[in-house]
């Protein structure tokens, strides 16, 4: 296809561009070609030609033989690198909606919907939240752990007459607390004399 368009210049003179363009008609290209050329944008498109067979309820057999090839093959190129987690969860998410829109809420739709979305990606900033969140719960129970036995040590030195250098002592010694946080202990957990 050639068009010709008349567009003004930034300077107010107009000039004429010939632009070449082939265009795409989606029923000539296969799954392959498409994974092949990372034709991506084209998945949903590509699955609209079962619109027939998901909106009449009928076999959408092919139309699942098609999204598995498509969810193994973004998952290969993911797996390789080639393709991001983002732009693997815009794909599926792209394709589902076309699936949805098609199905309507019928008997198809969530057998269609989960053969895209039955995969769960973790995502790097999902990883590192969680990884974030189980040190964080590990240095949390550190703590706790060490509160306790700090206040143990307070509360049975005092009941056992100890003063408070020792006292102090052995919190260093058996937590390896600081002498500053040994200090904070004894005052947070000491029996205050009324």
């Amino acid at each position: 296809m050639v068009a010709r368009t008349d567009t003004p210049h930034y300077n107010g003179i107009r000039e004429t561009v010939d632009y070449e363009s082939e265009n795409v008609i989606l029923e000539n290209l296969t799954r392959e070609y498409i994974v092949e050329k990372r034709l991506f944008p084209y998945i949903p498109f590509y699955i609209a030609r079962y619109e027939k067979d998901i909106t009449s309820e009928g076999n959408v057999d092919r139309a699942i033989e098609d999204l598995t090839y498509f969810k193994d093959a973004l998952l290969r190129l993911r797996g390789t690198a080639e393709l991001s987690d983002a732009e693997m969860i815009d794909l599926m998410g792209f394709v589902n909606t076309i699936i949805t829109h098609i199905a309507n809420g019928n008997k198809n739709e969530e057998r269609l919907v989960n053969v895209m979305g039955g995969t769960i990606i973790e995502t790097e900033s999902e990883k590192w939240i969680r990884r974030g969140m189980q040190q964080g719960m590990q240095q949390g129970v550190q703590q706790g752990m060490q509160q306790g036995q700090a206040k143990m040590i307070v509360e049975l030195g005092q009941d056992d007459g100890q003063d408070d250098e020792t006292i102090l002592k052995r919190l260093r010694e058996k937590i390896g607390l600081s002498l500053e946080e040994a200090k904070d202990c004894l005052a947070k957990y000491g029996k205050q004399l009324v």
